[in-house]
Formats: structure tokens, sequence, C-alpha cells
């Protein structure tokens, strides 16, 4: 990149992320001197913060770089990931929303408190802040980094050596994406993660059609009618047993999975608890999902179009992103790529710092105090302990550069610590009265252990996928609670008791909205398999989406006509 072309690189890029700065801050000015307002946002976001910050929660530099990666060694299996999600965006918006809401909870191991005990809450706080300390976050700021290190040449224009251009692209990042979560609070953060989801968008329909256009002598329908006609087994999303992502294992551990990250996961579940009443809560949550389906078109045919454009000759599949996005991409709109990009980086970022925070601040410094502790001293232990965590996180991620298996690998195997325990005790904790706190802590201690002994000793003997073992510990953790439920029951039954703080009316079109959006997920996979566009359209392809489309206009005809009655 010319020095010219790298200024105005520069210089565009901090125009769009100071707008965002000010945009943020302007909305949040005398919001975050509570501890509502600082960890809650004041228990007022409305769907379209919490839909667009859930979304660049989620959405960060690794999945730019890895499932166009994946796209285009492979086929689209990997966007089972993706879209898969919908499902548990739906049963946030109807089975854990509604309860967390009518709780009033700050936190999902406040939930945990309530439902078993100090003890569970404890285990659960401990879980999750191992789990975010030392492979989350790092890991978020290391993909980040290295997707800015591919799309710039950050050593050569710095003139240092590679791991020092990482320490300080990494230090950068987090740097600024700190300043959100310390001083602008939950707010601060679901502003600036919708606002840079208006520009993920833009990037995510541009890089596409751009790159159609150049694989079709400037034409997007020539470049469309390419990769819909030749090689169509890479737009296959039917994953095979040596695809990266099986189909089988959707109906298994990916269920669950999904299920941990769209509904207890504290940092992506923390904005919908800020919602200002259940409607716009569940208003938010099917939004998310919405956009989720779209991931494929905006995060996987990029690659295919890479795969056309370049052959299989790229020395790494994640380069596919990178290049194709330096040949397409005019050089004006490169500093809005990078603001984008540094923007999904530090939208999860900052969303995770600022969620480690509040569990640290609300489960584990308040319970110690024995006493309420004041609005002024939270904050300010909070905003100490974003502090001394982002640190942390400083140190960590240069250090995943050595992990032997890759960063994936890396990520797959530590959140598999706490992922299915924590959904497994959320679900009996909400469906069942009788199971007492000894089962959800003996099933907790059982999975570290099993899993701990299933990855790291008997790895080699376990050849099953990874999801399929997620599935089968779920089981058997679900089955020791259920047993203790039976053999050592509570003395009295649980029972819930709402707060009552918010409307908790659920929306009106929250049905229809989600059979849709379940009939956009099956559309999606059969356009993407042998029923759709691998081999060809086949003569069942149309009836099954006509049939979708009529059902989906039938149920919506029957929701909406009492209000045209009226």
């Amino acid at each position: 990149m010319e020095t010219r072309d790298l200024l105005t690189t520069l210089l565009s890029c901090a125009f769009f992320m100071a707008l965002v700065a000010w945009i943020s801050y302007r909305k949040t000015r005398g919001d975050v001197s509570t501890q509502d307002g600082y960890f809650l946002a004041g228990r007022g976001l409305s769907a379209i913060f919490i839909a667009g910050s859930m979304l660049l929660t989620n959405l960060s530099a690794e999945q730019l770089i890895g499932l166009n990666g994946s796209a285009y060694g492979f086929n689209l299996s990997s966007m089972a990931w993706e879209v898969t999600a919908a499902f548990a965006t739906i049963c946030m918006a109807f089975i854990f929303l509604p309860r967390y809401l009518a709780g009033a909870f700050s936190t999902l191991p406040e939930f945990l408190n309530k439902r078993f005990d100090d003890d569970v809450r404890r285990l659960s706080v401990i879980l999750f802040m191992v789990g975010y300390g030392l492979v989350t976050i790092p890991s978020v700021l290391y993909a980040g980094s290295i997707a800015v290190l591919q799309l710039f040449d950050v050593p050569g224009l710095l003139g240092v050596s590679y791991s020092q251009a990482l320490w300080i692209t990494i230090i950068s990042i987090g740097f600024v994406g700190s300043l959100y979560a310390v001083f602008g609070g939950l707010k601060a953060v679901a502003i600036s993660d919708t606002l840079n989801g208006v520009g993920l968008l833009i990037i995510g329909i541009a890089v596409p059609v751009l790159g159609l256009s150049a694989l079709g002598d400037g034409s997007v329908g020539q470049g469309l009618s390419i990769i819909t006609s030749t090689h169509t087994d890479k737009l296959n999303a039917i994953g095979g047993p040596s695809d990266p992502t099986p189909f089988g294992t959707l109906f298994t551990g990916m269920v669950l999975a999904n299920l941990f990250y769209w509904c207890t996961n504290q940092y992506v579940i923390q904005r919908t608890l800020a919602a200002k009443n259940l409607a716009e809560g569940q208003k938010g949550v099917l939004f998310t999902g919405f956009f989720k389906v779209m991931v494929p078109f905006m995060m996987m045919i990029p690659g295919v179009i890479a795969f056309h454009l370049y052959g299989p000759g790229l020395s790494s599949i994640d380069l596919a992103y990178p290049r194709l996005v330096r040949d397409v991409l005019p050089v004006y709109a490169s500093g809005f790529f990078l603001a984008v990009l540094l923007g999904a980086v530090f939208s999860s970022f900052n969303s995770l710092l600022n969620s480690a925070a509040t569990l640290f601040c609300l489960d584990v410094y308040a319970p110690l105090k024995k006493q309420p502790v004041d609005d002024k001293t939270m904050l300010r232990v909070a905003k100490i302990a974003s502090v001394v965590i982002a640190l942390f996180s400083f140190a960590v991620a240069p250090m995943l550069q050595y992990a032997p298996e890759g960063l994936w690998q890396l990520i797959r195997m530590f959140t598999g610590f706490y992922n299915i325990p924590v959904i497994a005790v959320v679900i009996v904790g909400l469906f069942t009265t009788r199971v007492p706190a000894l089962g959800a802590k003996v099933a907790i201690v059982f999975h570290v252990i099993a899993y701990g002994l299933l990855r790291f000793v008997f790895d080699e003997q376990v050849t099953i996928h990874f999801l399929h073992v997620y599935a089968i510990l779920f089981a058997i953790e679900v089955a020791i609670m259920l047993a203790f439920g039976w053999a050592r029951p509570r003395s009295e039954d649980w029972s819930y008791q709402p707060r009552r703080l918010l409307d908790l009316t659920p929306w009106r079109y929250a049905i229809p909205c989600a059979v849709t959006l379940m009939s956009c997920v099956v559309a999606l996979y059969l356009l993407f398999s042998p029923i759709g566009l691998v081999g060809g359209i086949s003569a069942a392809f149309w009836p099954l989406i006509v049939s979708l489309v009529v059902v989906n206009v039938l149920i919506w005809i029957k929701q909406a006509w009492p209000v045209f009655l009226r």
C-alpha cells in the first residue's frame, strides 16, 4: 500500500471511529452514575440496540476470516454455527428471557444463587471468569490483531518484527476498546455496537457484490452464474463426516453450544437483561436471529468467490478473505472497512470486559461485603476490575500465537470446560423444583473432571466429534441432577418469585416472527443442498419453498387479522 493510500485509509478510519465514539458519548452522558446504569444501561435498551449489540458482540474478526476460509477450503457446512443460532434465539425469546426479566436478574450467577445456593453461584462465576480471562477475551484481541496484520502490512509499515507488530496491534486495539467498557458502561457498548453493526452490514453486502462483479468481468449476474453452475460442491451446507461441521452435529452438541451461548452466556445475554420491557427484549433477540441467517451470504459466499477467483492455491485458507478485500475494495473504502473490522473487535472485547467486571462486582465483590455497596464505590471497583482484566488479557493474547493446534482448537477445547455444565444446570434449574444444590455442584465437578480426561488423557482413544461429546456429557449431567432430585430432594419445592420491575407483556408478533425465522433456516438449508444449488436445482426445491411461504402467510394473516377488524 502506497504512503498516500495508507494515509487516506488511516484518516478515514480515524474519522469513522471518532464519529462512533462521539455519538456513543452523547447518548450516554449522565447515564452511568448508578449500578443499573453502568451494568444494565438503566434497564432501558430498545430492540434495535439489543439486536445490534448482540450481533456485534457475536461477530468479530475470527468469523470474517475463519468462516470465509472454511468456505474457501471446504464448503458451507460451517454455516451451521451461525444459522442454527436462530433456534437458540427463539428459545431465548420464549423460554429464558421471560424468566430472567421476571426475576429482574442482573447476572446469570444471580439466578443460580436464587435457584440453588451461593456455592453454585461461586462455581459458575469461577467457570465464567477463568474462561473469559484465559481464553475468550485474549482470543478476541489476538484474532482481531491477526486480521489487521493480514489485511495491512503492519510490520513493514512500522519497520518491526511480526511478533512486535502483534504486541503493538493487540495493545492498541485493547486500549481503545477498553475505553468504552471502562468509562461508558453497557449503554456505550450497546450504542457503539449498533453503529458498527450498520457498518458491518454495509461491508458484508459490498464485498460479495464487488467480488461477484470481479468474477463476472464487471457483471454481478455473470459472477453469480459462475458460482452457481461450476464447483457447486462448494455451496453444500450438508456436511459429511470429513467436513469441518458434519450435518449430524446440528442435532446434538451444536444445539447445546448455541443454547449456552445465546441463552446463558453472561456477555451475550447481559444486553437482553437490560431490555426496557419483555416485548423489546423479544424483538431484539428475534431480530438478531434474522441477522444470523444472513451471515452465510456476508461471511461465507466471499470465500466461495475467492475459490473461483484464485483457485485452491492460496498458502492458507485464512488468506482468502483478506486477499479478496484487498483486490475488490476501492482504496477510498479501505478506511471504512478497517473501522468496521476494528469496531467488530472492539464490540466483542468491550462486551466481554464489561460482563467480566459485572460478574466480579455483583457476584464476587458485593457478596463478600455482606452489606449494600453504594453506587460510587461499586462503579470505582468496576472500573478497576475492567482495567486489571484488560491488562491481563494484553499479556495473555500474544501467547496464543504459540498454541500448537491453532486458535480455533484452543477456543473449542477450553470453552468445553464451562459451556455444557452451565446450560445443563440452568435448564434443570428452570424446569425442576426438587433438584437440590448438591446435584448441580456434583454435575459441574463431574463435567470439569470428565471433560479434562477426555481432552488431555483419552483424546486419541475418543475419536467421535467433540460436539457429540458435548451431547453425551450433557445427558449424563442432567441425569446426575435428576438422580439427586429423586434420592435427596429439596426439603421444599423451589418456587419462582417474580419481582416485576418491568412490563412483562409479550410482543404480539413474536410467534409468527419465530415461525418465519425457522422457515428461513429451513429454506437456507434447502438452497445450499443437493435439493437446491448443489448439482443444479431439483424438482422438489420450488414446491418446498412455496409451501414454506404459504405456511408463513397463513400464520401472519391469522395473527394480524384481529388488528384489521378493530
